[in-house]
C-alpha cells in the first residue's frame, strides 16, 4: 500500500455535530466551507430544545470569521438585525458614579517608545483633566453615537480603532444554517437518547435518537450546550469550577423596545449582586442581569432588570443557570466540545461567540485523521486551556479591582485571592503602569490598560523610561493634541443609525 493510499484511507469521512444554535451552526458552516469534498457533515438538533441565545455582543475577530466564509457585511447585518460595536462602557464597576470605556483598537498613536497611557499619567500629574477614554478613537466615535469604518492610512488617527457587532444570535444561527445546508450539511431533527462507546478505544461510536435512529461518525463535535451530552455525559471528562473567582451563577434576560440614542457600544452596569448588560440591535435592545444567587433571588433579579430598562419589555425575563469554568479537556478521544459544552465564561467581555470561533479555528488548524494522534489532541487542549485561562484572568480583573463596599458581593470580590498569573499583572501595573503580556492573551495592551485605569488601579510611579523621553509639559501637550484630533475626526463620522442604513441599503 502506498503512503498516499494509507493517508487517504485514514481520513475523516464523517462528522456529526450534536446540537444547533450559534455554536452548532457556526461549526457546520465553517466545516462545510473548509471541507468541500470527501467528508459528510451532519447536524442533530431538536426544535423542542431551546438555545441560550443571549450571545448578542462580540469582539472584532468575528469579522474575520465572516470574511473567511465569504459572508458580506451587508448581508450579515441585514439577516441578523445587527449593529456596530466599538467597545464596552462600564458603569459603577470601580465605584458608584464611575464610568470608563474599554475601546476596540488602541489609545491613539504613540510618538515614541512609551505607551500612550504613560504620557496620560504624566499629563495628569501635570494638571491635565483629559480622561484616558478621550485618547481612544473608538470612544471618540462611540460617545457621539457615530460610526465609520477604520481608515486604511496608518498615519491617520482614523485608523487606530477596530469594531465588532451586536446581533440577534437566533437570526445568526438561522443565517448560518442556510449557508451550511447550501454547502451540503444535512440537518437531522431529533433528540439524542443514547450514546454508544467503542469497547476498545472508548471513542464515541454512535448516538441513538429518541425515535430509535442510530447515527455514526468518525469525529463528533459536542455543541449540546451546558449539558455536554458527549464530552461529559458519555465521556465523563470532568469540569473545573471557577465560581470562587467569578461568583455570578445566574442570569435573567429580556428584550426591550429600542430607544434613542442608537449607541454603537455595549453597556455593562454593575448592580448590587452582579451586573446588567445592554445591547442595541436594529429592531430591539437586548438586556440581562448576571448575578450571584447567594446574594439575590431570581424574583429580585427579574424585578431589578425590569425596573432598569430604557424601553418597554418585549417579554418576560428568562432565567439561565450556569457555573463558570471549563471542561478538563476540550478534546477527549474523538469528541471536540465547542461553545457552552466546553465550559462557560460569563458574558462580561463578550467572549462566548469568540470562544466558539476559536474552537473551530483550532479544530481546522489541527484537523485529525481517524487515528486521533494524541500529539494533535494534546496540542489542541494545551492551546484551548491556555486561551480560556487568559480570558478568565481578564474577567476576574474587573471584579478584583472594585472599590465598592456597598454590597457583600463587591466586598468579597475585592478581598479575594486571584490566580498568580493575574496577580503578577496587577502588581506590575500598580508599580510602574507596565503591561505584562503572556502566551495566548486574547486581549491586548489597550484592553488591559483601560480596565486597570478605569477601575482605579493607578500606578504608584510611571515607567522610568518616560523621564528620558519627555517632560510632563511635553506629555500634556501630546495628550491635548491627541484628544483634539480624535474629537475632530469623530465629528466627521455619520451617526450609527445612518452608517447601518447605508450599509444595508
Amino acid at each position: 500500500m502506498t503512503k498516499e493510499k494509507a493517508v487517504a484511507d485514514d481520513a475523516i469521512r464523517s462528522i456529526l455535530i450534536v446540537g444547533g444554535g450559534t455554536a452548532g451552526w457556526m461549526t457546520a458552516a465553517a466545516l462545510a466551507h473548509a471541507l468541500p469534498r470527501g467528508c459528510t457533515i451532519t447536524l442533530i438538533e431538536s426544535e423542542e430544545i431551546g438555545t441560550v441565545g443571549v450571545g448578542e455582543a462580540t469582539i472584532p475577530p468575528i469579522r474575520l470569521f465572516n470574511e473567511t466564509l465569504g459572508i458580506a457585511e451587508a448581508d450579515f447585518l441585514r439577516a441578523t438585525q445587527g449593529s456596530f460595536k466599538l467597545g464596552i462602557e462600564f458603569v459603577d464597576w470601580a465605584r458608584l458614579g464611575q464610568r470608563y470605556f474599554h475601546p476596540f483598537g488602541s489609545f491613539g498613536k504613540p510618538f515614541d517608545l512609551v505607551a500612550v497611557h504613560q504620557h496620560w499619567l504624566a499629563a495628569r500629574a501635570a494638571g491635565s483633566t483629559v480622561p484616558l477614554d478621550d485618547l481612544a478613537m473608538a470612544w471618540g466615535a462611540a460617545k457621539r453615537n457615530r460610526f465609520a469604518r477604520p481608515l486604511p492610512d496608518p498615519r491617520s488617527i482614523g485608523s487606530t480603532f477596530d469594531y465588532a457587532y451586536h446581533f440577534d444570535a437566533g437570526l445568526y444561527a438561522a443565517f448560518l444554517r442556510r449557508y451550511a445546508e447550501a454547502r451540503g450539511v444535512v440537518r437531522v431533527e431529533g433528540k439524542v437518547a443514547d450514546v454508544a462507546l467503542e469497547g476498545t478505544s472508548g471513542h464515541v461510536a454512535s448516538v441513538t435518537l429518541a425515535d430509535g435512529r442510530p447515527l455514526e461518525a468518525d469525529l463528533f463535535v459536542d455543541c449540546s450546550g451546558f449539558r455536554g451530552l458527549l464530552i461529559e455525559g458519555a465521556l465523563q471528562t470532568g469540569y473545573e469550577d471557577w465560581s470562587h473567582w467569578l461568583p455570578c451563577d445566574r442570569a435573567m434576560a429580556v428584550p426591550s423596545a429600542r430607544t434613542a440614542p442608537f449607541t454603537p457600544f455595549t453597556r455593562s452596569t454593575a448592580r448590587s449582586a452582579g451586573w446588567q448588560w445592554r445591547i442595541p440591535l436594529q429592531h430591539r435592545t437586548g438586556n440581562g442581569y448576571v448575578y450571584c444567587s447567594r446574594h439575590l433571588s431570581d424574583d429580585e433579579a427579574a424585578a431589578t432588570l425590569l425596573a432598569n430598562l430604557d424601553g418597554e419589555a418585549l417579554g418576560e425575563p428568562r432565567a439561565l443557570r450556569f457555573i463558570t469554568g471549563r471542561r478538563r479537556l476540550f478534546w477527549n478521544r474523538n469528541v471536540v466540545a465547542i461553545g457552552l459544552a466546553s465550559g462557560f465564561m460569563e458574558p462580561l467581555e463578550s467572549t462566548s461567540i469568540h470562544l466558539i470561533q476559536a474552537g473551530i479555528s483550532k479544530l481546522l488548524a489541527l484537523f485529525p485523521t481517524r487515528r486521533f494522534d494524541p500529539l494533535v489532541t494534546d496540542e489542541y487542549n494545551r492551546i484551548a486551556i491556555t486561551e480560556v485561562e487568559r480570558i478568565r484572568d481578564f474577567l476576574i480583573l474587573h471584579y478584583k479591582l472594585t472599590q465598592r463596599a456597598d454590597a457583600p458581593l463587591w466586598r468579597e470580590c475585592a478581598a479575594m485571592a486571584v490566580p498568580d498569573t493575574l496577580q503578577l499583572k496587577i502588581d506590575h501595573f500598580r508599580r510602574f503602569g507596565r503591561l505584562i503580556a503572556r502566551d495566548m492573551d486574547l486581549f491586548g495592551a489597550a484592553s488591559w490598560s483601560a480596565v486597570h485605569i478605569g477601575q482605579l488601579n493607578l500606578p504608584e510611579a510611571r515607567d522610568p523610561l518616560l523621564d528620558h523621553v519627555a517632560d510632563p509639559a511635553r506629555s500634556r501637550a501630546f495628550v491635548d493634541q491627541l484628544a483634539g484630533a480624535i474629537a475632530r475626526a469623530a465629528e466627521t463620522m455619520p451617526s450609527h443609525g445612518n452608517a447601518i442604513a447605508r450599509t444595508i441599503a
